[in-house]
C-alpha cells in the first residue's frame, strides 16, 4: 500500500520513510502542505497519509479539511503527527477530517499498529464499495445476457433524448427482435436459447459505437440507442448490425443454431422531450412490419414518417415505411 509521509523535518521525514519502506509500504514524500495537498489530489493518490500538523503552505489540519470537503472515493485515511496534546488539539485535528493522531516523538510500534487499524479500515471499504458496485450493476443490467436490462435501457433513452434535444442533433432508436426464437427454445431447449441470446448480445456490443447503448427490452427483444445518426446513417447502422448478429451460426456445445434478427428503425430530428413514447411505438411498428414482410429485414421509419427510401432487397432487405407523423 502507497503511504504519503508530509513533513517540513528533514530527519524526522527520512526516519519515517526508512521504516515505512522496511515495514513493506511504497512510500510517497511531501516536503509542505501543498505538495501534500497536491499529491492527494492526483490520479494515483496514496491511500494513506502521515500529515505533520504545521507545515508551510498548508499545516496538516488545513489538508485533512480539503481532502474530506472533496470528498472523493476510495477513502484516504489520514493520521495527524503532531507535538500537540491538549484535548482540545486532539479533538479539532479529528473534526477536521483526521482519522487518527501520534504524538512526537513518534513510538515506531504504535505508528505500526496504527498503520495496520487504517489498513484494515480501508480493506472494508473497499469491500463495501465492490459490494455497492455489484448491486448497481445488478439493478441495471440483464442477469443472462450482461446487456442493459429494461429499465436501464429506458433511462438512457430518456438521457440521449434530453442530450439530442439541447444539441439540436438527430437520435436513432431500434428495436430488435430475434425470429422464430420461440422455436428455437421448443425445438432445443431453454439452455440453448439462453446460449443463442448470449452470443447475439455479445455481437451486438462488439458491433455497434463505444458511446451507443444496448439493453434488453423484454424476452428476445432488444432496444438499441444511436446518438447522432440520420436517416441514411441508421439505415447503414441497422444493416450493419443486422450482418454482424446473424452472419455466422451460434456454436453451441451440443448444437450449432443460426438465426436472424428483424429491426424496425426510428430517426427523430429534431428531437422532443416527448418523443420517447412515439420512438417506441414507431420502432416497434417498424418492427412489426419487418415480422409481416416475412422476418430477416430491417424497416427504417423516416422522421416525418411519410416518405418511403426504397433500398436493397432481401435476404438482408431493408425498406422504408411510411407512417402517420406521431404529431
Amino acid at each position: 500500500m502507497r503511504v504519503l509521509i508530509a513533513d517540513d523535518d528533514d530527519v524526522l521525514r527520512h526516519i519515517l520513510q526508512t521504516t515505512l519502506t522496511k515495514w513493506g509500504y511504497e512510500v510517497a514524500v511531501a516536503r509542505n502542505g501543498l505538495e501534500a495537498w497536491r499529491l492527494l489530489r492526483s490520479d494515483d493518490a496514496p491511500r494513506m497519509a502521515i500529515l505533520d500538523w504545521i507545515m508551510p503552505g498548508m499545516d496538516g489540519v488545513e489538508v485533512c479539511r480539503e481532502v474530506r470537503r472533496q470528498g472523493d472515493e476510495p477513502y484516504i485515511y489520514l493520521i495527524l503527527l503532531t507535538s500537540k496534546q491538549n484535548k482540545e488539539d486532539v479533538i479539532a485535528g479529528m473534526e477536521a477530517g483526521a482519522d487518527d493522531y501520534i504524538a512526537k516523538p513518534f513510538d515506531p510500534q504504535e505508528l505500526k499498529v496504527r498503520l495496520r487499524a487504517g489498513r484494515r479500515i480501508l480493506d472494508l471499504q473497499a469491500e463495501l464499495l465492490s459490494a455497492r458496485e455489484t448491486l448497481r450493476y445488478q439493478a441495471t443490467h440483464d442477469c443472462l445476457t450482461g446487456l442493459l436490462n429494461r429499465s436501464a435501457v429506458l433511462g438512457a433513452l430518456r438521457n440521449e433524448l434530453e442530450r439530442a434535444g439541447r444539441q439540436g442533433s438527430p437520435l436513432c432508436l431500434m428495436i430488435g427482435d430475434i425470429d422464430h426464437f420461440k422455436d428455437i427454445n421448443d425445438t432445443h431447449g431453454h439452455a440453448v436459447g439462453d446460449g443463442v441470446l448470449c452470443e447475439a448480445a455479445r455481437r451486438m456490443r462488439a458491433s455497434l459505437r463505444t458511446y451507443d447503448s444496448v439493453g434488453r427490452y423484454g424476452g428476445e427483444e432488444f432496444l438499441f440507442i444511436l446518438p447522432g445518426c440520420d436517416p441514411q446513417s441508421a439505415r447503414n447502422q441497422a444493416e450493419r448490425l443486422q450482418s454482424c448478429i446473424t452472419s455466422e451460426p451460434v456454436e453451441l456445445p451440443r448444437v450449432t443454431i443460426a438465426f436472424t434478427i428483424s429491426i424496425g428503425v426510428a430517426v427523430r430530428y429534431p428531437v422532443a422531450e416527448e418523443d420517447l413514447e412515439s420512438m417506441i411505438h414507431t420502432a416497434d411498428a417498424a418492427l412489426y412490419e419487418a415480422k409481416a414482410r416475412g422476418r430477416n429485414q430491417v424497416i427504417v421509419v423516416e422522421p416525418d414518417g411519410t416518405l418511403p427510401v426504397p433500398v436493397a432487397a432481401a435476404p438482408d432487405a431493408v425498406h422504408s415505411l411510411a407512417l402517420p407523423h406521431p404529431n
